[in-house]
């Protein structure tokens, strides 16, 4: 594994090798269980399970490459960070470790015990060193998308440097012109790291490759879920695609997808599905879903169902929309491009937002699911309050929903997959009585 080989470069930027390492090693093997047992994958997976093996070892040898060649190198929790201009750069942006359990309690050191876990956990790596992306990073890109990570990034900034993008929670004019200058003032900070000026055309060149990579995203995610008949992939490989989308180079990243793609089309054509005719197609709801939290999908896949999307920022709501440079002729045009784009993502964030609701509604009809899971994480508020109010629309159109609020912990995991198990009953027993009922 590259962790070993890396031992060096590892302890070089501050990363606690032998924890490290550990950490790593029990991550791999769980993924082997979990993923490469799985049957019938698309053999194009083979890439993605070459990455995770080198997920924190030669990747994290390409990032300190271009840091030692004065390219950014920026470590991020959200999607609402300008990746194009990083990108444009020459750089790397990524996310950081923030799905496992196993750093809470040294983040409950300095942070309460009730707030999310996605932040004690990404707090918790860099107390604990055991974050090669946080130890690489320049600078950790930090946003005020909820109460507990505002306060969060002051402790945090301690520890890292931090640059915290003021997201406004409304969407009018003012506000928006207020982002527009935000996304101004982070591209600034970016020439400050790079001590070199960031052009227009440099710029550009970075919206084009992400937007190929949301591009093969959308693409993979009409293969998997658009087609009720034939499902070419399993939602747990898909979510595990998703989520490296996040760490791996951009370029390299997209191409790879597609080869994927091109995969699946030939898989829908022959009628390869890796579930049965009649499975449960379920949507996922709510809030991201951190490597290695495959709880849920693990769940869900394990007793009977097939998880088809995640509307989620790991998923639909990072990949839905590109940014569009028609006609672009100067700087403030494209932070205003760039601003529009990113001010459609539907995040719990900002009020009011039932343009989310609507999309999840008429998501639910395109991919002819069956049911939606609305998963939060504890102390998650924005989510869990506006579950509500989904959940209400949702029981108006008639669309089973079951809402589960979980953390890292493994302990709940028979729960989950007891309530689970009924829900999927649940619709099968509505799809037989509806064909009896269509006799």
């Amino acid at each position: 594994m590259g962790v070993e080989l890396h031992k060096d470069l590892l302890g070089n930027i501050g990363v606690d090798v032998e924890r490290h390492a550990k950490m790593m090693g029990a991550g791999l093997e769980a993924y082997k269980a979990g993923f490469m047992s799985q049957p019938n994958r698309p053999k194009a997976m083979a890439y993605f399970d070459w990455f995770m093996s080198e997920i924190q070892g030669e990747r994290i040898a390409e990032i300190n490459a271009l840091r030692a060649a004065k390219k950014p190198a920026v470590g991020t929790f959200c999607i609402f960070v300008p990746e194009e201009i990083v990108t444009g750069a020459g750089g790397a942006c990524y996310g950081l470790c923030g799905g496992s359990n196993a750093t809470v309690a040294d983040a409950e050191t300095e942070l309460p015990r009730n707030i999310c876990p996605l932040i004690k956990s990404a707090h918790g790596f860099k107390l604990q060193r055991t974050c090669a992306y946080t130890q690489s990073s320049d600078f950790i890109y930090g946003e005020t998308t909820c109460e507990a990570k505002k306060k969060t990034w002051e402790i945090l900034n301690k520890h890292h440097p931090v640059h915290v993008m003021n997201i406004p929670h409304m969407k009018r004019e003012k506000d928006l012109k207020m982002w527009q200058e935000e996304i101004k003032e982070f591209k600034e900070h970016i020439e400050e790291v790079t001590e070199k000026k960031l052009s227009l055309e440099e710029m550009l060149n970075g919206v084009k490759i992400i937007n190929a990579k949301r591009a093969a995203l959308q693409r993979l995610d009409a293969l998997r879920g658009m087609n009720p008949k034939v499902m070419p992939i399993s939602g747990k490989d898909a979510l595990f695609i998703t989520q490296m989308g996040f760490l791996d180079d951009p370029v390299r990243y997209t191409k790879k997808v597609n080869e994927l793609c091109d995969e699946l089309e030939l898989r829908v054509q022959e009628g390869v599905s890796v579930f049965p005719a009649n499975t449960p197609r379920i949507m996922v709801l709510g809030t991201p879903l951190a490597p290695p939290n495959w709880k849920l999908h693990t769940a869900v896949e394990g007793t009977g169902g097939a998880i088809i999307n995640e509307e989620s920022c790991i998923g639909h709501r990072y990949y839905k929309d590109n940014v569009d440079v028609e006609g672009v002729q100067n700087e403030d045009e494209l932070y205003a491009r760039l601003m529009e784009r990113y001010s459609k993502i539907d995040c719990a964030c900002f009020t009011p937002n039932t343009g989310r609701t609507e999309k999840i509604i008429q998501m639910y009809k395109d991919r002819k699911a069956d049911g939606v899971i609305y998963y939060t994480l504890s102390f998650c508020h924005t989510y869990n309050v506006e579950s509500y109010l989904v959940t209400e629309a949702l029981a108006k159109e008639g669309i089973p929903c079951l809402v589960i609020e979980s953390d890292y912990s493994p302990e709940d995991a028979g729960q989950i997959k007891t309530r689970v198990e009924a829900f999927l009953e649940s619709i099968s027993f509505k799809q037989k009585a509806q064909a009896f009922a269509n006799k």
